[in-house]
């Protein structure tokens, strides 16, 4: 019998968003506005939320966390990326490439709990407004928060670990524009069919339960707000959660278009849309939709803006 080649590598390269000579300039000048969008809009909220006072709530502590989710996602992926337009083989060490893919799944999958977390918050705050605060002390807040990053950490060294320890063949070239783990897969030696079988048992997971718990949060939401007598008020109860909503639809949207579509239509290229969509424009869109949809952000950025004013007169 034959023996397999098994070669050691050091290195890898990753294939990039396109091949096309003509669109390098054009889409590195797209992701460079959408990276400084990102991590402006990010840095700024994580900013703005711990120097306003009003706004040291629990509401605005998931938030918070959203954004430095977001801007670690992002800053994770895209300036790696970009060398890619500039250079004719994107090349990332094999401990780098590992390190990517463990702080992007950290990332990636804090987020799915995060949101769900905050579908809960919102869920106390219109349905049981007047123990909203008691509900939502800072212990439960922390635990919320902690929680999904312990469990996230814990299921990226996993997978890492998993992976990165077993040997490689064939070609080093990845056919993604980062390192993830599903692009991985094929050019394992061994037979990958676990690791396959446990990256999907564990997505389908962390997708469902997170969905499960926006889905009966906003539910209940509903029912609350039907529930009320006065139109100003079903105003309100609607406007309290849309910023969120709004986020939670455009996330997990992206996240069906992956998986739902038949597999005939299913390819690396389809891929790398969505994966760009929810890497990438996702995190430059968030703190845009908290901002532009909620006048208590607007009115801290004033405040905070008025008294930086005065340190410098």
């Amino acid at each position: 019998m034959g023996q397999q080649n098994h070669t050691v590598l050091t290195e890898f390269i990753l294939a990039g968003v396109s091949r096309r000579p003509e669109l390098q300039l054009p889409l590195f000048g797209v992701f460079l506005l959408i990276y400084t969008l990102t991590v402006m809009g990010n840095l700024g909220m994580i900013i703005l939320t711990k120097l306003d006072s009003r706004l040291h709530t629990p509401m605005y502590f998931f938030i918070r966390h959203l954004a430095f989710i977001d801007l670690g996602n992002s800053t994770v992926i895209c300036p790696k990326m970009m060398v890619n337009f500039f250079v004719d083989q994107n090349i990332i060490s094999f401990y780098a490439c590992a390190t990517q893919l463990a702080f992007f799944l950290v990332f990636i999958i804090s987020e799915f709990f995060i949101l769900s977390a905050m579908a809960y918050d919102r869920y106390v705050a219109i349905c049981n407004p007047l123990l909203y605060n008691v509900t939502m002390s800072q212990r439960l807040c922390h635990v919320l928060v902690g929680i999904p990053y312990l469990y996230s950490t814990f299921q990226a060294l996993f997978f890492t670990i998993k992976i990165f320890t077993l040997n490689f063949c064939g070609s080093k070239i990845i056919s993604h524009f980062y390192c993830d783990d599903v692009p991985l897969l094929p050019m394992l030696c061994s037979n990958a069919q676990e690791i396959q079988l446990l990256i999907i048992l564990f997505s389908a997971f962390n997708m469902i339960s997170s969905l499960l718990v926006v889905l009966v949060s906003y539910l209940l939401i509903l029912l609350a707000i039907c529930r009320m007598h006065s139109a100003e008020g079903r105003k309100k109860g609607f406007s309290t959660c849309g910023s969120h909503l709004t986020v939670v639809v455009v996330f997990y949207g992206s996240l069906f278009f992956i998986y739902l579509q038949p597999k005939s239509s299913h390819s690396f290229e389809t891929d790398k849309i969505a994966s760009v969509f929810y890497t990438l424009v996702i995190p430059m869109l968030n703190p845009l939709i908290y901002s532009l949809r909620n006048k208590e952000v607007k009115n801290a950025f004033h405040r905070v803006f008025k008294n930086q004013c005065k340190h410098f007169i």
